[in-house]
């Protein structure tokens, strides 16, 4: 069956190619990933035009193979010990006061990377005092010991997307647990500080899946929420089913206001890290909607 046609609202204008270039210059000469980049996600012109990049860690190759993201699957490489390092040198030239760190999940790991994660922020502490982080992390195989690693190491946001509706996790997340991932969130948030978590719409879930899995996430304490539109990286992967349009985001985005999260992102082109220093910051201000 033929995919919807792509509608208008999804196409980007290019940023200074300029800029665009001396932050993927920067990225390679230290041999650091971002997931704009493995990833495909359709900001990384308008981020890396502002300087912004999500970086990945532990590696460009991800244990397993959801049928949604461009990150290619496989059997990953040893750790590298420096990369810690290397991403605090990165963080530091780019002045940046907040960063998003995320990683491939890595189940070849006793702890599913947590210590490294962990590592990760401690560099960026040490070597860039004051910085703002939101750790964006896998499920660590439903470890809460792993996850207790990562939140003691205390990073400003805890991340972990849905990423969609119970009902699609065996066609989209084989490897995954919509529970698992629910726990892990209502654990992060009884922990205390900012829990966030994402959807991506236009995978063939119904609105009614939506609203239910968004209560879920509010009785588990989520505060920020991200909506985005799925977007097909290639034919091996899950076509997209429909197209909600700017305007039914922003439906969900007054519905999920008043379901409580104290910051919502929803539109057709927003992705987990999309400004997410700013909503951090709209979360602790007491809630409020748009950009």
């Amino acid at each position: 069956m033929p995919q919807p046609r792509k509608p208008v609202w999804l196409k980007r204008r290019l940023p200074p190619a300029g800029e665009v270039g001396a932050v993927r210059a920067g990225l390679a000469a230290r041999g650091l990933a971002t997931i704009c980049q493995e990833g495909d996600c359709p900001n990384q012109g308008e981020c890396f035009g502002r300087g912004v990049a999500t970086l990945l860690v532990m590696g460009r190759v991800c244990t397993r193979a959801c049928r949604f993201c461009a990150v290619a699957g496989g059997r990953p490489g040893p750790l590298d010990p420096d990369e810690p390092r290397r991403v605090a040198v990165q963080v530091a030239e780019l002045k940046l006061k907040f960063v998003v760190i995320t990683s491939v999940t890595r189940d070849d790991l006793p702890d599913g990377g947590a210590a490294h994660l962990a590592a990760t922020l401690a560099a960026l502490r040490e070597r860039c005092p004051g910085v703002g982080v939101e750790l964006l992390v896998p499920d660590f195989g439903g470890s809460a010991r792993a996850l207790g690693t990562v939140l003691a190491a205390g990073p400003e946001v805890l991340a972990h997307n849905l990423e969609t509706v119970p009902r699609l996790y065996a066609t989209a997340r084989p490897g995954a647990g919509y529970r698992r991932s629910l726990e892990l969130l209502e654990r992060a948030a009884r922990a205390g500080g900012t829990v966030k978590s994402g959807l991506m719409l236009g995978l063939g879930e119904g609105p009614e899946e939506v609203e239910a899995v968004l209560a879920d996430l509010r009785a588990a304490g989520v505060h920020i929420l991200t909506l985005g539109q799925y977007l097909s990286p290639g034919p091996k992967h899950l076509p997209v089913e429909s197209y909600p349009t700017p305007g039914e985001f922003a439906a969900w985005e007054k519905k999920a206001l008043n379901m409580g999260f104290s910051a919502v992102a929803a539109a057709p082109l927003v992705r987990s890290s999309y400004l997410a220093e700013h909503y951090w910051r709209m979360s602790r201000s007491g809630g409020a909607s748009g950009e």
